[in-house]
């Protein structure tokens, strides 16, 4: 990826419509980034600055007919290429109402379930923005691109996939640069940030928080909060405490503003259950370097615990579950761990998530500090034999 590259909207567009194409073709075989390797956050971060630095698109009225497309034999007609037309408002509403039904469908089972069919409606949006629109229809299906492609995105990291998911997060802030919704592609970014500290990549998530900041120009107070929990979390995973305790304070100063604009549907999912489950697993993660952190992550995830109840999120409330039982292992609490980890265990195949197994992975290391203890080893045997039917299940990792 070259900071040198000029991402002009039909380059976008190609790059969209191929790279979904090739996704739905190979990925079925796990294929799509088999061979390659996750960017560094630097490297990302260096290439975006300078485009997503500049002036937000205007659109102006355009020629009718195709898009040419910039390849190494030459331009060329869209047409050559992609059999989708030009649509009306109409259908972009459409499209933004799918947008909701798929982000109700990953909250609710993981991203597994569905994400061949996100990439797919990704894959038409792609095949439509190759086309001239009027511009109000243009930069609102530019805005469609990116919400799905962050949601492509979101979902293939859920299931493993994780250089796709790094490209599709990136084409999600491009996407979002088009659309001229700057605050759009700096939450792009911040979901690559959030990817590498669940990778362990914490400095590479530090860059990425630079680029999303830089990126996202004004943003309401909302917007802000979230960013600040996800450089949180990176430092907390360094253990940083200075700096994550300074960022949660300002997140909640931030979280509690009053706007005079209501948040963009994309933010309407940062609730306030979100920032509780966020602060409590940054909490969890800075117990590890900073024990004084572990109850108060216990109060924020039962508090996130009773806020989830009923919304219908399994995803996240196991999460929350296993924020909470870490914590309580951290706090010396083996007891009050284990009945959340039996919980999780009940309800942990209801769910698509790979990244569940990884946390229950991440609590099932800590269970070794009580190793002795006969409420903690009969813990350790059912994780443990789970752990390893969800490895056999999960490889090759498949969509």
């Amino acid at each position: 990826m070259s900071a040198a590259v000029p991402w002009l909207p039909d380059r976008t567009a190609a790059v969209l419509t191929e790279f979904t194409g090739m996704d739905l073709m190979l990925n079925r075989r796990g294929l799509v980034g088999a061979g390659a390797a996750l960017t560094a956050g630097a490297v990302i971060a260096d290439s975006l600055k300078g485009w997503l630095g500049g002036d937000a698109v205007t659109y102006a009225a355009s020629a009718p007919g195709p898009r040419q497309v910039v390849a190494g034999s030459g331009a060329r007609p869209v047409l050559d290429v992609y059999d989708a037309g030009p649509v009306g408002l109409d259908e972009v509403e459409s499209l933004e109402r799918s947008v909701q039904v798929f982000r109700a469908w990953d909250a609710a089972r993981g991203g597994g379930l569905q994400r061949k069919a996100v990439v797919g409606q990704l894959n038409e949006v792609g095949g439509l923005l190759t086309h001239r629109h009027p511009p109000a229809v243009e930069q609102r299906l530019w805005l469609v691109a990116a919400n799905l492609a962050v949601l492509a995105g979101w979902m293939s990291h859920d299931v493993g996939l994780e250089p796709t998911a790094q490209r599709y997060f990136v084409i999600a802030a491009e996407s979002a640069k088009e659309a001229g919704d700057r605050p759009r592609a700096g939450e792009a970014i911040s979901r690559a940030a959030r990817q590498m500290v669940h990778l362990g990549r914490a400095d590479d998530a530090l860059d990425l928080m630079s680029a999303a900041k830089a990126a996202g120009g004004e943003l309401l107070p909302r917007t802000r909060a979230m960013l600040n929990t996800v450089e949180a979390w990176a430092h907390a995973s360094i253990g940083h405490s200075q700096d994550t305790y300074r960022l949660l304070g300002q997140a909640e100063d931030l979280f509690a503003e009053e706007s005079p604009e209501p948040p963009p549907s994309w933010m309407q999912v940062f609730d306030e259950a979100e920032l509780r489950g966020m602060q409590a697993l940054v909490l969890r993660t800075l117990a590890e370097h900073d024990r004084a952190a572990a109850p108060k992550a216990c109060k924020l995830a039962e508090r996130v615990i009773t806020l989830r109840e009923g919304t219908g999120q399994l995803r996240s409330a196991l999460f929350d579950r296993i924020t909470l039982a870490s914590a309580h292992l951290i706090t010396g609490e083996p007891d009050a761990a284990d009945l959340q980890a039996k919980m999780v265990m009940n309800l942990i195949g209801q769910n698509s998530s790979h990244r569940t197994w990884d946390r229950l992975r991440e609590m099932y290391r800590l269970t070794a500090a009580y190793r002795g203890l006969p409420v903690v080893d009969e813990l350790r045997e059912e994780l443990g034999r789970e752990l390893r039917a969800a490895d056999a299940k999960n490889r090759p990792r498949l969509t």
